[in-house]
């Protein structure tokens, strides 16, 4: 049987590496085929017609009729499915469900229109990941993960189409189902559990059970599985009380998460004992591989703003490698990371030709500013795209999106056969803006990254930031929230984070300095330090708002006034910017002047 049940595996990772050999190598010719049957398919939509398409299928008269668009341009049409219209708006295939888009800057929920047939699709991506993570760790699929997952509320529109997060529905779909108790420590119940204390007390549980069994650990995002180790460090005494006696909490309510863990949790006293041991010495260092010694990877997206996160999970696991494997968005799932293993600073997806019809918009963030207007029409095709150059993400999808602009920023950095390979870089709609400046996302981390270079003698660093374009004040000016790690009792004088503020507005664009000492319409800088557990308190908000655990980030740029009033009323001390940065003009600014 075990013979039996190797070979079919072992066949099947085979056909999944030939499936990727074939489709980077046909990039081209797939996507004709894949924009072709789109259009044919949905050919009678609204939609379409409205754009004067009239069934045509080739890629010339459908960029010629088509426009670029963003969300706002569609809301109306994502209105009327919501509210009941069943007329073939978008899609010849009914709306299914609405994947919920939760956004980072606290924006409104966009509802992005899903297909049964696009789902599949969607799914079948993550058919793609064992194999190649196979190659690199063998056996991967001969154990479990450790792998914290948490769905959140559905709802439904007033049309009666359901709604909730891309993680959500697929943790409901029968392929997670099916697949779910082979994979993972933890049981279906647990998952889809809406107490999000329940949900990780039992997931945890059931992972310091199978202990031995464990070869990865992860969640989506490192802030996700960071938080399960601060959520360890607090309960561990429950959890192995719960272990040592063969007794659930009983915190624990669900009848159905404790009908599930029951199945798996045995009376256990050496392994309560180890438990307890590793989790009282104090040092949490290596805690990762200290209670899943068989562990060989750790399982988190940090790339964009979370590689932030990697000193955190490096010191949890002993340096682990951390793996990044897929690249998706609300709106479709595109690539996959054919080397898993590698740095996360080097990490880059393989686009798959088969999820969507993908193109590309040059930008050219060096100028802080897209490129002119000619050129933003001027998209490329996936095999077209040049290596170095950034590029927004425009796709067309089997479930109704056509040349929508995701809003993603990527670059180029290499091509497995005629597939380019891209790097995440940041979202376009990420910024700080005060006047006509723009700072984006992984600009700030990088100005962030080499103020706290000042806070190393003191043995302290930044545990998290956000930020805030202040502009009630005349000039407005640039707020960023510290919550700091503090090993020690020491104290740090005013002038290190006076310099930190100084070091920060160094290392912003040109644009900004140039506003902030020439044209004086930018105020200095200011950085307020928070309480211990302010952005605990920032995440207790935005679940209680709606936001799935799972898939929750901390927002680099914040707006809405109920956080922004959550943070000032934790802010403890505040410093400014004690001199002007540095600003010298470039060739570029002096010829436009």
């Amino acid at each position: 049987m075990s013979i039996s049940l190797d070979y079919d595996l072992s066949q099947k990772a085979k056909k999944v590496l030939e499936f990727i050999e074939n489709v980077t190598t046909h990039a081209d010719e797939i996507q004709k085929k894949v924009l072709a049957e789109i259009l044919s398919h949905n050919a009678n939509v609204e939609y379409l017609q409205r754009h004067g398409l009239n069934g045509q299928t080739d890629s010339e008269t459908f960029k010629k009729l088509l426009p670029v668009i963003t969300y706002e341009d569609i809301h109306n049409d994502i209105n009327r499915i919501a509210n009941g219209d069943t007329s073939s708006i978008l899609t010849a295939n009914p709306v299914s469900e609405f994947v919920t888009s939760t956004g980072t800057s606290g924006g409104e929920r966009k509802l992005i229109p899903a297909t049964e047939d696009d789902l599949g699709r969607r799914y079948s991506l993550f058919s793609l990941l064992m194999p190649i993570i196979n190659q690199c760790v063998p056996d991967q699929d001969k154990g479990k993960g450790m792998y914290l997952m948490f769905a959140r509320n559905e709802y439904k529109t007033p049309g009666g189409i359901k709604a909730s997060s891309a993680l959500t529905i697929y943790y409901k779909s029968t392929y997670f189902i099916n697949r779910s108790y082979h994979l993972y420590t933890s049981p279906y119940e647990t998952v889809v559990c809406l107490d999000s204390y329940q949900s990780m007390y039992s997931q945890l549980l059931c992972g310091l059970c199978q202990n031995n069994e464990v070869l990865r650990v992860g969640a989506v995002f490192a802030t996700s599985l960071i938080h399960a180790i601060r959520f360890l460090e607090k309960n561990w005494s429950l959890l192995c009380d719960d272990i040592r006696t063969g007794t659930i909490n009983p915190l624990v309510t669900d009848i159905s998460v404790r009908e599930a863990v029951m199945k798996i949790l045995k009376s256990d006293k050496n392994l309560a004992d180890f438990i307890q041991s590793e989790c009282s010495k104090g040092c949490w260092q290596g805690i990762i591989t200290r209670l899943w010694p068989n562990t060989k990877y750790v399982d988190a997206i940090v790339t964009g703003t979370m590689s932030q996160y990697i000193p955190t999970l490096d010191y949890y696991s002993n340096g682990l490698p951390l793996v990044c494997k897929i690249y998706a968005s609300s709106e479709c799932y595109c690539g996959v990371n054919l080397n898993p293993l590698c740095n996360p600073c080097h990490v880059s997806y393989t686009l798959i030709p088969t999820m969507c019809y993908y193109e590309f918009l040059p930008v050219n963030r060096s100028n802080n500013d897209s490129l002119h207007e000619k050129e933003q029409q001027e998209l490329v095709d996936l095999v077209d795209v040049k290596l170095d150059q950034e590029y927004e993400l425009v796709v067309t999808t089997y479930a109704g999106l056509y040349r929508y602009n995701v809003g993603d920023v990527l670059k180029v950095t290499g091509f497995k056969n005629k597939a380019p390979q891209f790097k995440f870089v940041c979202r376009k709609n990420v910024v700080l803006s005060i006047d006509l400046d723009k700072t984006d996302e992984v600009e700030l981390q990088n100005a962030i990254k080499n103020a706290v270079t000042h806070l190393a003698p003191y043995d302290a660093d930044v545990a998290e930031y956000t930020s805030y374009a202040d502009t009630r004040t005349i000039p407005g000016h640039y707020v960023l929230y510290w919550e700091l790690n503090l090993k020690d009792s020491t104290t740090i004088p005013d002038c290190v984070y006076e310099d930190c503020c100084l070091t920060i507005e160094e290392s912003l664009s040109s644009y900004y300095r140039l506003s902030r000492v020439l044209e004086k319409s930018i105020g200095a800088l200011e950085i307020k330090i928070v309480e211990q557990g302010t952005f605990d308190k920032l995440m207790d908000y935005a679940i209680s708002c709606g936001a799935s655990i799972n898939q929750y980030k901390t927002p680099r740029c914040v707006k809405s006034a109920p956080v922004v009033e959550l943070l000032e009323s934790r802010v403890m001390t505040k410093y400014f910017s004690s001199k002007c940065p540095q600003w010298v003009p470039s060739h570029k600014e002096w010829t436009n002047n």
